[in-house]
């Protein structure tokens, strides 16, 4: 006999009648709740109705002091006192007064509390059997809310919410290196992010392909252009190009910057030397020249049909290549008039400049709009771009994914858009900034080649495949697999860290595979996968099992907590937009997975076949729950993974708290690997243990 589908309010509220929870579902006009996305809202809502019995207060202000804690290990929710909004002199003494009075429920427990918090438990026997059904109904779609994405979140037939969120955006003729290669990542996390809660994503990747730069590489291309080298390796020959071009440039840029200094005027210092053959090139480019343009456009296409085959790589995808070129002349002409007729522009020393102090934003300082040689500036060409989205897209909000070294540049940008009257289209742009790959610099030909980094990691990866050659040969594309391992490698790397802080760029730091890395997230995905293909239940006879089976213990509980937390973490990174909130929330998972194993046994549990398909229901909503975040941060996750044997992630017996401690001889042993053996000393001990003890900790994972 089938259960109740939870997918809809009818099915969920049978299922929490049978588990005897007394009254429907509250419903409260004044809340957002999202019970049909998010398990923690139906425990938040019966909650709030407990405590709105208990005390006078506003059924919002109680919603909003459930919290969860920061030590999940010793309750899931707890009720912060101070947050209801009630005067009281001693709040200490008012969560004990709450808590005595807390009616009995079977979903939840409520823990005496110390302090001003009034600790909530859910009940670990009802738990699973809310939890899993709930994860079964909806399995890829499982912590993804569209309601979010509604414009009127009360009626479900109104359009959703339109985003635009460009992002990657190298510039032309040059190579993709590892410093696009956060902006790209990261921008196609935000654009998962949004699409899983409901929003209208269009991705655009908006190309450097107009500007002074590009007249710099074009007299470079003149100077040293090889058509044999360009034949060979198009942008590898355009990259030393203009290596070559801005190092013989650099001189006049310090004369011109050291002239600027002292309050000098530059006019003269730019108008000889490589800078007037620069902007001679580029003007020719604004008037037209057909010339120009075919140079222009030869090196264009050769840069995007790259890009393409590197963001296919990295499982990425763009719905619109735009680019500075293609913003329309007669826009940048509309914005120039619009800044004038307001006031806003002024003209300086043969420029057309913008003075912020004088509208109200002094830390803006001054920037130009249009040079003195009559060029247009990013800013122009940037303002024009956005005052065509809005016509094209009507959007609901505009992300840029840039570097916060361009924090200023987009503040500009912004209060222009501001001052030329359009204060609602400025309230809905916003830069999602991030910290830099330091060391990296095209200019200087200091680049590391993201394909080159992603050639490495994955060959490394395949070299160590390759040691298990009975599994290595059962696996039809080996390659394939190590290529997406070492993808999630780098990946992982980058945004294991807060989006903001700077890194310096390290190909071992890159590669390496020590900690919580993404080979370890990848094999705790595969293990988990491999643990269900043993059991050789299908869909049905996980999702329909018995969950009372799953025995009260902690590690079964701490598993189903997490899990249950899932849609609350998605719905935290849409606010904060760090693709480290979801990371760190996958690791606490599979480190919690990884204790359970010995104690939560699966396969041929000595319980019986009721209890091993109880447990493995659980492994497999986790492993859902898994992939998921995993697609959301743009990884491919593998169902089989080769390991050699002795190179398996083994949990010791040490432990910190409530998480246990690991230990990894496979990443130690790929880092030894990428690091040319430098520790070969401890690699051999760490081998001889293991060859020693190989009985005791293989595994088989296929």
């Amino acid at each position: 006999m089938g259960r109740s589908n939870t997918l809809n309010n009818q099915g969920l509220e049978t299922l929490l009648q049978n588990l005897e929870v007394d009254g429907p579902l509250p419903v409260f006009p004044s809340i957002s709740s999202y019970p049909l996305e998010n398990p923690m809202d139906i425990y938040r809502l019966y909650l709030t109705h407990a405590t709105n019995q208990i005390i006078e207060c506003d059924s919002a202000n109680i919603y909003d002091s459930l919290q969860r804690p920061t030590n999940a290990s010793k309750c899931d929710l707890t009720l912060v006192v101070p947050r209801l909004g009630i005067r009281v002199k001693k709040p200490d003494e008012f969560a004990v007064e709450i808590a005595s009075k807390f009616p009995k429920s079977p979903l939840f427990t409520v823990i005496p509390p110390s302090g001003i918090w009034v600790p909530v438990s859910f009940s670990p026997k009802t738990l699973p059997l809310l939890l899993l059904p709930y994860v079964f109904d909806r399995e890829k779609t499982y912590g993804w809310n569209l309601s979010y994405g509604l414009k009127y979140e009360t009626n479900i037939s109104t359009p959703r919410k339109k985003v635009v969120v460009e992002f990657s955006s190298p510039n032309i003729a040059k190579e993709f290196h590892a410093g696009h290669l956060r902006s790209t990542i990261i921008g196609a996390f935000i654009s998962n992010l949004y699409e899983s809660m409901g929003w209208d994503v269009v991705k655009v990747n908006y190309l450097g392909d107009w500007g002074k730069q590009f007249g710099l590489l074009a007299v470079g291309w003149q100077r040293y252009g090889s058509e044999e080298l360009f034949k060979q390796d198009p942008l590898g020959h355009l990259l030393d190009i203009y290596a070559r071009i801005n190092r013989e440039f650099k001189p006049e840029q310090d004369a011109s910057r050291d002239a600027r200094d002292k309050g000098l005027d530059t006019e003269e210092i730019e108008s000889k030397g490589l800078y007037a053959e620069r902007n001679y090139f580029f003007k020719r480019m604004e008037n037209g020249d057909e010339e120009a343009l075919t140079l222009w456009r030869r090196f264009r296409d050769v840069s995007i049909e790259r890009y393409i085959s590197t963001y296919a790589r990295l499982n990425i995808t763009f719905d619109e290549y735009s680019g500075e070129s293609q913003v329309q002349s007669s826009t940048t002409e509309k914005v120039e008039r619009i800044l004038q007729e307001n006031g806003i522009c002024e003209e300086d020393n043969g420029s057309s400049i913008i003075n912020f102090k004088k509208h109200g934003a002094p830390k803006l300082a001054s920037t130009v709009i249009r040079n003195r040689t009559g060029t247009t500036t990013y800013l122009l060409r940037d303002v024009g771009a956005v005052l065509e989205r809005a016509e094209k897209y009507d959007f609901d909000k505009m992300i840029y994914v840039v570097s916060a070294e361009q924090d200023l540049y987009f503040q500009r940008l912004f209060k222009t858009v501001e001052l030329m009257g359009f204060p609602e289209l400025a309230s809905k742009l916003l830069h999602i900034n991030f910290g830099k790959v330091q060391g990296m610099s095209s200019r200087m030909g200091t680049v590391r080649l993201l394909s080159d980094i992603l050639n490495e990691s994955g060959k490394a990866m395949h070299e160590l495949m390759k040691a298990n050659e009975v599994k290595y040969a059962q696996v039809e594309n080996p390659k394939d697999i190590s290529d997406i391992i070492g993808i999630t490698a780098v990946m992982v790397q980058d945004m294991s860290g807060k989006r903001v802080h700077n890194y310096p760029f390290d190909m071992t730091r890159m590669t390496s595979f020590e900690g919580d890395t993404g080979p370890y997230l990848q094999y705790a995905h595969a293990r988990l996968s491999s643990i269900i293909r043993k059991t050789e239940l299908g869909r049905d006879d996980l999702a329909n099992a018995d969950f009372s089976y799953l025995e009260d213990n902690q590690h079964v509980t701490y598993l189903l907590r997490l899990i249950a937390q899932w849609p609350d973490v998605v719905a935290t990174a849409l606010k904060n937009h760090e693709p480290s909130t979801i990371l760190t929330y996958l690791f606490n998972l599979t480190h919690q997975i990884s204790s359970s194993y010995d104690i939560v046994k699966v396969v041929n549990a000595p319980e019986g076949p009721d209890v091993t398909r109880a447990r493995a229901s659980l492994f497999e909503a986790a492993r859902q729950v898994l992939n998921n975040g995993m697609r959301l941060l743009g990884i491919t996750p593998v169902d089989r993974y080769i390991l050699p044997y002795m190179m398996e992630p083994i949990p010791l017996t040490a432990h910190h708290g409530d998480c246990p401690l690991f230990f990894s001889i496979f990443e130690t042993s790929i880092w030894n690997l990428l690091t040319g053996l430098q520790n070969v000393r401890a690699g051999n001990r760490l081998f001889h243990f293991f060859k020693n003890n190989t009985s005791r900790y293989t595994r088989d994972i296929s």
